[in-house]
């Protein structure tokens, strides 16, 4: 009786790094270093691909920016009521007024902080994040316009 070795396996194997970096959608790093490689310069009137424009990068930090600020005003507020809630139970149980406690006026006031963050989030994205949008969506009309010119 002979032994056959299993078939061979369709992954490769572990200790063998994948063609890409990290991630499959990091850019991929080239083996040239940037003294040897040629200088490519963009003809006269041509604009670099959208991937690769600069109000891309300022979307994403304007997006990241709109996000950041709805997020942490409502759970910064939630944090912060159950922080209270945890730590100051005699505050939570003081009333107000006559019959109204502190953690029930707290908990009540815990939805128009939920609407100041999505009139935050709105706010900032017509002031901000809009306009940068529709500048890339009408440099990318224009530039599918003059490609389909040529």
């Amino acid at each position: 009786m002979s032994y056959d070795p299993p078939p061979s396996h369709p992954y490769p194997p572990p200790d063998s790094s994948p063609p890409y970096g990290t991630y499959p959608w990091a850019p991929r790093q080239e083996s040239e270093p940037a003294a040897r490689r040629p200088q490519r310069h963009a003809a006269p009137g041509h604009h670099a691909a959208p991937g690769h424009h600069s109000d891309l990068r300022l979307l994403r930090s304007a997006y990241r920016w709109q996000r950041r600020v709805a997020t942490l005003t409502a759970l910064g507020y939630f944090v912060l009521f159950l922080i209270l809630s945890a730590f100051a139970p005699s505050l939570m149980t003081s009333t107000v007024t006559d019959g109204l406690p502190t953690g029930l006026l707290l908990a009540l006031i815990q939805v128009p902080v939920t609407w100041l963050a999505i009139a935050l989030y709105e706010q900032t994205a017509r002031r901000r994040v809009d306009p940068i949008a529709d500048r890339i969506r009408r440099q990318a009309a224009l530039d599918t316009k003059r490609e389909a010119t040529r």
